[in-house]
Formats: C-alpha cells, structure tokens, sequence
C-alpha cells in the first residue's frame, strides 16, 4: 500500500450521474475541503465553520456567493482520514438543475479547489490507503454494473475477499524468499534456512490455488461484460427468428431466403440475474459469395469464443444432405464453450423425428439435458431455454473458486505468478542454484503485489527474519 501522502490540492466535482434531478451531489476533497466549503454556507445569515463543527452530522444552509444566494443545501462534513478518499471531504447536496451544480463548481474552484480528473477520488482513496488498487477498481465495475451477478462479484472484490487472498498468498511466499536470500548472504556457511521440501509443498500448493483462479477468468470475465452466447447452424435453420423470440422484439431479419443474415447480430438480454449477450450468426454453407463467406469465418470465430453455443437444427429438413454436412462441419468445430442442440421447428414433425434425432445426437457425446426441443416462433416454447442457459451459468459459476477473476489485467498479473511458480517447481526437481530459485519466486511476489499495488520492499524481507527467527543467538 502506497504511504507517499497525494498532493495537498482541493479538487472537487459531481459526483451523481449527468443530467437534470431532483438532487445532485458536489463533493470537495483535501486539506482545505472544510474551508473552502464554509466560507460560503450560512444559515439565517451567519455563517457555518465546518472546520469546528462536528463531522459526519447533516448541516442545512444557504450555499453562497457574497451577497448572492444560489440554492438551499444539505452538507455532510467528513473528516480525515474517515472518509472515502483518507482526507477531509464536504459533500453538498443541491438541486439538481444544471445552472445550480455549475454556479456551485465556479464558486468553489473560484476560492481554491480544483476541478478533479476522472478517477481522481478513487485514486486518492488508494493512494491515501483506504483502498488497494484491486478494491479501487471494482468501485467502477460497482458503478458500472447492470445485473445481479455483476454486482454481487464487483461487491466481493471491493470489500476486500479477492485482495485478502491475494495478500496470504504473497506473504507465504515473502518468507521463504526472505529466508532464501538469507542463505545467499551467508555461503560460507553452507545451510540451508528454508526447508526445500517445504518450500516446494507451499509452491504447489499456490501454484494450484492460482491456477485455479486464473481459470476462472474465462467465466468472470463473461459475467462482467455479458455472457457470450452464439447461435449457429445451417441457414434458415431458425437463428434470427429465435433470437427476436429471445429478445421480444424484430431484432434480426427474417426470411425464407438462404443466407439473410451475412454478418453477426449482437444484443444484450438478462436472465435470471445474468447478462448474456446473444449473437445470431451467419448460415453455415458452401457459397461463392465472398461477402457471405466472410460472415461464416466470422460465425465461426464467434462460435470459438462463446461461453455457450447454440446449435439449432431444422428438424423439418434433418434428412437433407446440405444440413447434414453443415452440421457436421459446425460439430467438427473445437469450441470451449458448452454446446446445446435445439431441435428446432418440432411442431411441423412426428414425436418419431423428435426421437430419431434425439438419439443421433446422443451418439455424438450429448448428454439429455443439452438436447433440448423448441419451436423458435413459440415464446413458451423457449422458455426451457431460457431456463437451461441459467442453469449452465448458475452451475458454472458454482464450480469455480469463491473469488472469480474478471479483470484483464489481474488475469495477466496471475498468469505471471503461475509461470514462474511452475518454473520454480521445476527449478527445484531439477537443482536449480538459490539464486535463481530466489528470482522465480521474487517474480511471483511481485506479480501478485502488483494487483494490489504492493512492491516488495527490504523492509519486509528483514520482517520476516527478525520477526519469525533466530540467527546466531
């Protein structure tokens, strides 16, 4: 955690969405919040010293300048360092008119704050040490987040869940490093302070909890910006019409005319707490059209990418040579994401078709519950889709750790640790001199620290050997 103190300037901004409302907030932050704020609050004509009164209580004033009153306010005073940012802040609550907030802003900058930048208060929280850099940016996926699974991963990062495991992890390691580098000082002494076994028992075993949270990224990362879902099949195999059944409304194109849809079509819908992005792709086919061949590369590097596939069949043409092939060609296809087969159009066919492709899917590796029959036109119909999507997902996110990874940069960081703890592994089966088993884990240490925003520091190296052993008693 950063101990540099920020700089001494009074910054302040809304801090409530853009627009007109009933009320908008205007917050001041730094050493001169208090002041700044009081020289214009005044309430039956005297004026209110926030400086000596007492913090955290609401204070109901006239906000003005000199002899001009610009609107009737409720301030709430914090001061440091128990507020959001660690320093004094003032935050005044007006209406919400766009003149109000703006006459408000000139007023303060006017007697020494400073417009903030974007971020600026989140970063002044971390650099005041109220939050590390994990915590800090999950405030913004809080802000940002639109369903109930955004927001429950983005609360359990910025309370601290993801940061605290963080921080056990790296402190294992710091010491044995500190102990590592203990012998590279002492060689003439030929000893051994960290135990190798041990040593490697802990590097095994936070190899795998970070290899572990390093999968989850996939899935983390898919809750946070929106389930991919991509639906494929042969062409007039009922994609669009089941999306804008999906979506309740004419979002794609629909025609009996092969190869419609020559581009993928995105849209968002949330189910069951989840937000999951649908995309209608093109029609796999063999065509000449080189726009058209275009949009099938592009289904299928989407196809590639989901985290669910949805492989509709037209049950109605199940016997035809060209679906066939297609489907054949789409089940060929390596995805990493859960596949579906929907039987779609089951209300033109026999039970007997039903059964018969059932099993043919069967026969491939599909397991009951990911065969699933529907008539895309049919909103009730759909419904067991729609039911089975949040099941998969539910299910999904029940088998990954209680921390899941959703932010790129984090997912690089661990990938990091990861590499260098299996090298370290393999360093130590192999015989790898000290020193070099010293930088494997150093780098580790600081991949993990950078996600946080801990470096490693001599101070914590002689922490660990004083604190923890005894040489030379």
């Amino acid at each position: 955690m950063p101990t540099t103190p920020y700089p001494t300037s009074t910054i302040c901004a809304i801090a409530t969405a853009p627009g007109v409302g009933g009320i908008a907030i205007i917050r001041l932050s730094g050493a001169k919040a208090l002041a700044i704020a009081s020289q214009h609050l005044q309430s039956q004509d005297k004026p209110i010293d926030l400086v000596n009164r007492p913090a955290r209580r609401a204070v109901y004033a006239d906000f003005v300048d000199g002899s001009e009153l610009i609107d009737e306010v409720i301030v709430l005073p914090f001061v440091a360092p128990h507020s959001f940012t660690g320093e004094d802040v003032v935050e005044i609550s007006c209406h919400g008119s766009r003149f109000i907030t703006r006459r408000i802003l000139e007023v303060l900058i006017a007697s020494g704050a400073e417009m903030a930048r974007p971020g600026e208060f989140s970063q002044r929280a971390y650099l005041n040490g109220r939050l590390d850099l994990a915590e800090a940016e999950a405030v913004a996926d809080i802000i940002a987040s639109e369903t109930q699974a955004q927001h429950r991963m983005a609360m359990q990062q910025m309370r601290g869940g993801f940061s605290a495991r963080l921080v056990e992890l790296r402190s294992e390691l710091l010491k044995f490093t500190s102990l590592m580098e203990l012998e590279l000082d002492f060689p003439e002494e030929d000893v051994e302070f960290a135990d190798r076994s041990e040593l490697q028992q802990l590097a095994e075993s936070i190899s795998h909890q970070i290899a572990r949270l390093v999968d989850s990224y996939r899935l983390g990362n898919a809750v946070r910006s929106g389930i991919p879902v991509a639906l494929v099949g042969a062409t007039n195999a009922g994609k669009s019409t089941l999306l804008n059944t999906l979506l309740g409304e004419e979002r794609a194109i629909v025609s009996d005319i092969h190869g419609t849809t020559r581009d993928t079509v995105e849209d968002t819908f949330t189910l069951g707490g989840y937000l999951f992005r649908f995309v209608d792709t093109a029609g796999f086919r063999h065509t000449s059209d080189t726009i058209e061949a275009l949009g099938i590369q592009r289904s299928r590097a989407k196809m590639q990418s989901s985290e669910i596939v949805l492989i509709l069949v037209d049950a109605s043409r199940i016997d035809e040579v060209e679906q066939r092939t297609t489907l054949d060609e789409i089940l060929s296809t390596s995805v990493e994401g859960t596949r579906l087969v929907l039987i779609n159009k089951s209300d033109l066919v026999t039970p007997e078709t039903i059964h018969r492709i059932q099993e043919q899917f069967a026969q491939r590796g599909f397991a009951s519950e990911h065969i699933l029959t529907l008539s895309a036109q049919d909103d009730s119909s759909v419904d067991a889709l729609r039911a089975c999507l949040v099941r998969l997902i539910s299910e999904g996110t029940a088998q990954q750790p209680d921390i899941m990874v959703s932010n790129a940069r984090h997912h690089q960081l661990l990938s990091e640790a990861s590499h260098a703890l299996h090298t370290l592994i393999d360093g130590m089966n192999d015989g790898t001199p000290t020193d070099l088993l010293t930088l494997e884990l150093r780098t580790a240490i600081r991949a993990i620290g950078e996600i946080t925003g801990e470096a490693i520091t001599s101070d914590e190296a002689l922490h660990y050997i004083f604190a923890h052993f005894c040489i030379g008693k």
